[in-house]
């Protein structure tokens, strides 16, 4: 017998180089984790003789040929540690380069139960065993697999991604949701926003579940790092489809649906536009009539003609607000309460005049005695942001008290800041 030589590990590397999965690292290692850890690497010189040929014969993409010549090595007698692990290797690479899955299975766990990876190529193939097994619907046998590959790397957001697919797959999706929020922890812990699958995943989840309440809130997060219109949509419709949903908060449902170019029906934008003119702030009416227009959802059809009344209605309104403006503020400043302030702020704000506005809103805020407190730190919450003032915003949306303000707050903050200025 004759110990296996430096050319036997680079012959070796040359073959695992040969159209070899990824997962797979050169034999190299596994002479060099032999040498550290004094491991027997002693091979017969048929083992060695045959090497040139196996080579050439998985160059030419021979696999039937070197599984022929293979199956003559293994019928030797007395095969010692080395030559079993070099075996499977080979075999390994045949699997991978012809899908014979169960080949390749058999072969990984034949190399991960001998004594000669080092720990990290231990735990690639563990995970190739787990992907192997897992594409192959063998969801009981993937499931040990990422188990064990987890003792060695529980952070692995990957392999934990899988384990989650294995349990919706099963339809287990309370442990799902379980496995993904531990995934969502390790996302937060690593400063790298979730991936769209695995929300996809959790809303599936609660969908499934018939929990209404769950789905949203996994609909924020997806707004938060992945937003469309359609999930915008949805989920303010389902914050204002609430049972008891403020009706005074329904302009700002509107803002935000505006804000997000979510509006997509006339309607929308003559309600609007009319609760904007019940709340005293015309200049807010025309520029959703306006917004309207340019999206051509009013002035034509059947209804055109009401249109053009309420945008004549609207225009005469702002004009008799340019009008009154100092008037207005002088009122609200000298009113014992705070109401006049934040209103007449909020309207500036509307109009572009975003300091002014946001000065008479704390100063609103300041004098207190609000009619609708929760109403008015919405809005000043609102204008903050307008001001491109997040943090300011944040800290007045979390002294809401009200669960329908509260909402609301949580999707501004969510807004894209283009749609804030």
């Amino acid at each position: 017998m004759k110990k296996s030589s430096f050319l036997l590990a680079a012959m070796l590397a040359a073959v695992i180089g040969t159209g070899f999965a990824p997962t797979f690292t050169s034999t190299a290692f596994a002479q060099q984790a032999a040498e550290e850890k004094k491991l027997d690497t002693t091979v017969r010189p048929e083992f060695i003789k045959a090497m040139p040929e196996l080579q050439k014969l998985l160059d030419e993409k021979k696999y039937a040929e070197t599984e022929e010549k293979l199956k003559t090595l293994d019928a030797m007698d007395k095969k010692l540690p080395y030559e079993i692990f070099m075996l499977h290797r080979f075999r390994a690479i045949i699997g991978s380069s012809t899908g014979n899955s169960e080949l390749l299975v058999n072969s990984l766990v034949g190399l991960i139960e001998s004594p000669y990876l080092k720990p990290e190529e231990r735990l690639r193939m563990t995970n190739g065993v787990a992907v192997e097994y897992f594409n192959a619907k063998q969801y009981d046998k993937a499931m040990v697999w990422t188990q064990r590959y987890l003792q060695s790397d529980p952070k692995d957001i990957t392999v934990q991604s899988m384990v989650a697919r294995i349990h919706y797959l099963k339809a287990d999706y309370p442990a799902t949701i379980k496995k993904l929020d531990e995934i969502l922890a390790l996302n937060k812990a690593a400063g790298v926003k979730p991936s769209e699958e695995t929300l996809k995943l959790y809303a599936s989840c609660y969908q499934h579940q018939k929990n209404m309440a769950g789905y949203a809130n996994v609909l924020e997060l997806m707004v938060e790092h992945y937003p469309t219109r359609e999930l915008w949509s949805d989920l303010i419709y389902r914050i204002q489809s609430k049972p008891g949903f403020s009706d005074r908060l329904r302009l700002d449902m509107y803002r935000l649906l505006i804000s997000n170019g979510t509006m997509d029906d006339g309607a929308q934008y003559v309600e609007m536009a009319e609760l904007a003119l019940l709340a005293a702030l015309p200049s807010e009416a025309k520029q959703t009539l306006d917004a309207g227009y340019s999206a051509g959802l009013l002035g034509t059809g059947k209804d055109a003609a009401k249109h053009k009344q309420l945008r004549d209605r609207v225009n005469k309104q702002v004009a008799d607000e340019l009008k009154s403006q100092e008037a207005d503020e002088t009122a609200a400043r000298n009113a014992k309460g705070g109401t006049g302030l934040i209103n007449t702020g909020y309207s500036y704000v509307i109009r572009g005049q975003i300091e002014k506005g946001v000065q008479l809103m704390e100063l609103g805020m300041s004098k207190g005695s609000l009619k609708y407190e929760d109403e008015a730190r919405l809005h000043m919450g609102m204008a903050y942001l307008k001001a491109g003032n997040r943090d300011k915003a944040k800290e007045v949306f979390a002294t809401l008290k009200g669960a329908d303000a509260a909402d609301l707050a949580r999707l501004w903050l969510l807004t894209r800041p283009a749609a804030q200025n």
